[in-house]
């Protein structure tokens, strides 16, 4: 099986909370919920959008809330003294186990 890694940076100059971290999480997939709803029509909007452009927009709001996530994982890390490097290593066990990938 062939995997690919997807890295993104932790930000600079940016003092996030595990409080703000997590609403500005939810507020990105809200935007991502959003940007799909009115490329599928579902906002009574009408849309006049290429598929191309929607799918661009959607992959935008997608990474917007990867940043998002690896942001709150780096504040658990700074914070909760967790162990990102662990806790991955277990998440992919996990993934093995209900035979979402093999290694």
């Amino acid at each position: 099986m062939q995997t690919k890694t997807l890295s993104l940076p932790r930000l600079n100059q940016l003092n996030p909370t595990l409080e703000s971290t997590a609403l500005k999480l939810m507020e990105e997939a809200g935007e991502l919920a959003q940007c799909i709803g009115k490329y599928r029509g579902m906002s009574g909007e009408k849309v006049d959008m290429d598929h191309a452009t929607a799918v661009s927009q959607i992959a935008y709001e997608l990474l917007d809330v990867a940043q998002t996530a690896v942001t709150m994982m780096f504040v658990m890390e700074e914070q909760f003294s967790i162990d990102i490097e662990s806790l991955l290593n277990e998440h992919w066990a996990k993934l093995e186990r209900k035979g979402y990938l093999s290694r």
